[in-house]
């Protein structure tokens, strides 16, 4: 069973709302999603519901792989990094998570990023690593395809290592700033890592001091058996995808075992599983509202999308028709747990057209559709069965899903004593009971003058 408060993240990937073509819908905003006014109105309104984070992901290109992918969804957004900063400014208390690709950047640069943006909002920021999947992404930066799956994760371990020795690379009492003797830094206890591996060679020490949570928090999103074994191994929290409180106790006790093969703990590590919220006065009324979103999908985007998905160009095969054989897990270089998704789909003897708009209008995750009792009972029943520590909420519509279960939703799960009414006081990490990182030199002097 869960102890403690549910954890609740404010997702968003498509600015408009999680489901594919809320673009579409009449509610849905417009050209004010490249402007700082709507986000800010969003994040102000989850920290009034006390909401414990923003979870901003990102891709480094736009999908247009096959023939629907500019001209219906393009998904252009800002630059998440920049956006959070300036977040950080007109926020106190949310948690900032955002994605930056361990593929397509330097450790150097996302060291440097995430510690001034832990800095500017007094120990917010989480880093939600990613390996990039898509073929668009790599020809952005020069390659021809993707990193191969296994070399892409032994490359993210590699790199996340990089980034928390840079964290590292001043202790936390470095910083003197001491006018009377002339030091501004500790010689000491300022480190160049020195790293040299089979990918990356970085001297450092990072040009800021440490970041105010030891490590900005680290976040995975991934549930193919690569992807679950880096989380254990490196993660503090983990956004997974399954459809069922049960699948979401097997999820956990197979995490758990995980964990300890490392060494760690169950607490150490929370498993944020996505659903897409629909808060409504009934549940019938919930649904229509759900089936009118599906009628904005074009059979061709969501045929497309499946293409994208399964690594195969399904524009071909009869709509009506059975989904081809997929390829190998072994030899696919895009998102295995999206291929898996496709796959079990595929054995439900769905047809092409099927899958297709199950993809395009939920996703991987499950929609939790009603009123607020009926969707407090829910997130309360997989909490307590110890399937979920939090949600991500992927709301389908912004911003109306968002306020919704902020004003309504938040209020019932704080009646029932499953959520918090005021924020707790310091850092993403101490109101998430995660423990603040050691220092990796600060522990090897420590170890040395033991042994000496």
């Amino acid at each position: 069973m869960a102890h403690g408060h549910i954890i609740l993240s404010a997702f968003f990937f498509n600015p408009q709302g999680d489901h594919r073509m809320a673009w579409r819908h009449p509610r849905a905003p417009g050209r004010e999603i490249l402007d700082f006014d709507y986000y800010r109105e969003l994040v102000q309104a989850a920290e009034r519901a006390k909401i414990d984070t923003i979870f901003v992901a990102d891709h480094v290109s736009i999908w247009d792989s096959v023939k629907s992918g500019v001209a219906h969804y393009a998904n252009a957004r800002l630059e998440p990094l920049t956006l959070l900063a300036a977040l950080a400014g007109v926020t106190r208390h949310i948690g900032l998570i955002t994605t930056a690709s361990s593929s397509y950047s330097e450790p150097y640069n996302v060291a440097r990023f995430f510690a001034p943006l832990d800095h500017i909002s007094k120990g917010r920021a989480s880093w939600n690593v990613v390996t990039s999947a898509m073929e668009e992404e790599a020809r952005n930066f020069g390659r021809d395809g993707n990193i191969d799956h296994a070399l892409r994760y032994e490359r993210a371990a590699e790199y996340l290592d990089i980034v928390k020795a840079l964290w590292d690379s001043w202790e936390d009492e470095a910083l003197l700033i001491d006018k009377e003797t002339g030091y501004f830094a500790d010689p000491a206890k300022v480190h160049a890592i020195n790293h040299k591996g089979p990918h990356f060679r970085v001297r450092g020490p990072l040009n800021v001091s440490r970041p105010p949570q030891g490590h900005p928090l680290i976040v995975q999103a991934g549930s193919s058996e690569d992807g679950k074994n880096f989380a254990t191994a490196h993660a503090d929290a983990h956004f997974a995808i399954f459809s069922t409180k049960e699948d979401g106790v097997r999820y956990r006790k197979d995490i758990n075992e995980r964990l300890a093969r490392h060494g760690r703990r169950p607490e150490s590590f929370k498993i944020l599983p996505g659903i897409l919220p629909i808060v409504a006065g009934s549940k019938d009324e919930a649904l229509e509202r759900q089936e009118y979103l599906q009628t904005l999908l074009p059979d061709q985007v969501g045929i497309d999308l499946l293409s994208s998905w399964s690594g195969l160009d399904l524009s071909a095969y009869p709509p009506d028709g059975p989904v081809p054989p997929l390829p190998d897990e072994s030899t696919f270089n895009g998102g295995h747990t999206s291929l898996n998704r496709v796959r079990q789909w595929a054995k439900q003897n769905l047809t092409l057209r099927e899958v297709a708009r199950r993809l395009s209008n939920s996703g991987s995750v499950p929609t939790v559709a009603g009123t607020p009792v009926e969707i407090a009972d829910q997130l309360e029943d997989w909490f307590v069965a110890g399937a979920a520590d939090g949600f991500n909420l992927m709301f389908p519509l912004l911003p109306e899903d968002w306020h919704a279960f902020a004003e309504k939703v938040v209020p019932e799960l704080q009646r029932r004593g499953l959520f918090r009414t005021e924020y707790e006081p310091g850092t993403l990490r101490d109101r998430l009971g995660l423990a603040r990182p050691a220092n990796r030199f600060a522990d090897q002097r420590d170890n040395a003058r033991a042994v000496s």
